[in-house]
């Protein structure tokens, strides 16, 4: 059994998460500790966010993360708000620089509490997606979930934010789509090597639009801050709203600007549920007495 690590079961705008704090450690959180997480209900989580000791000079921490399903994960925009919220707590700092599978990020707590994560610049091109198939307009590409002259979904825009996403264009309602019948063909589609997050998405303003997300690895969520970004950009890069939207996910609104710069800037809360300590290799883990609800 390895030496217990503490963790904090956490949500951004519902999306479960579990911050790990792996550092002065050498060991990894395995991928059979994180699928014995999920599968308890107390613990049943979307990531676990690990945060390890900087490898990276001019960074702050390293952070690894881990789906439901034991896989590694790029980018979680909602679990690194989580981070960020439990590092602020424990630190008292307000702005921190981490490394991530995805590259450098930077994230910051304001006054109100509101957390806002540089998610970088999204990625266009087919191969850094990556597709399996060259598409020179990633704004739109062939792919369909339906017969071919009544396609249920069809023509995704398709970006990486670190991690692939698609994003299929609706006019009614996200909720009237069975994401839970399509999410798992679509994700693991041919089209997708590495897999991708699938995302339903219907504008309502220029500013504004509402999504619902299969996430890679972990299912159906009431959050995916790497989705809401992914869809944010793909709106305005087909025109269909304004650099700065509000999107609605199941679990409330995120703040979404993609600035001049090219980085995707996302700004939402994060609520701490509980503390306690598990085993890396394992997942057997227990509840700190002080604060258990």
């Amino acid at each position: 059994m390895a030496q217990p690590a503490a963790f904090a079961k956490m949500n951004g705008l519902g999306n479960e998460i579990i911050v790990a704090d792996m550092r002065g450690r050498g060991d990894r959180v395995l991928p059979a500790a994180a699928v014995a997480l999920a599968a308890d209900p107390a613990t049943r989580f979307d990531q676990i966010m690990a945060i390890h000791d900087p490898r990276v000079g001019g960074t702050d921490y390293h952070v690894e993360i881990l789906n439901a399903d034991g896989s590694a994960a790029q980018a979680c925009g909602n679990g690194m708000r989580c981070v960020v919220q439990a590092l602020a707590a424990e630190t008292g700092r307000r702005s921190f620089v981490f490394a991530t599978a995805a590259g450098i990020l930077e994230a910051r707590e304001h006054e109100d509490g509101l957390i806002s994560v540089d998610m970088g610049r999204p990625r266009f091109g087919w191969q850094e997606i990556p597709l399996a198939e060259e598409f020179r307009d990633t704004r739109m590409i062939e792919l369909q979930v339906g017969p071919i002259d009544a396609p249920v979904l069809h023509s995704p825009s398709v970006v990486s934010m670190g991690n692939p996403h698609a994003v299929f264009w609706v006019e009614d309602d996200v909720n009237a789509y069975d994401l839970a019948r399509f999410g798992p063909l679509l994700e693991h589609h041919p089209m997708f090597p590495e897999r991708a997050n699938i995302t339903i998405a219907r504008v309502t303003a220029r500013d504004a639009m509402t999504i619902r997300t299969w996430e890679r690895g972990a299912g159906l969520t009431r959050a995916c801050g790497s989705a809401a970004c992914a869809a944010a950009v793909s709106g305005a890069r087909t025109g269909r709203t304004d650099r700065q939207v509000t999107v609605t996910v199941p679990g409330g609104p995120l703040e979404i600007a993609w600035r001049e710069d090219d980085h995707v800037v996302m700004t939402g809360p994060a609520e701490w549920e509980f503390s306690g300590r598990f085993d890396p290799e394992t997942g057997a883990w227990e509840r700190d007495t002080e604060g258990a609800a």
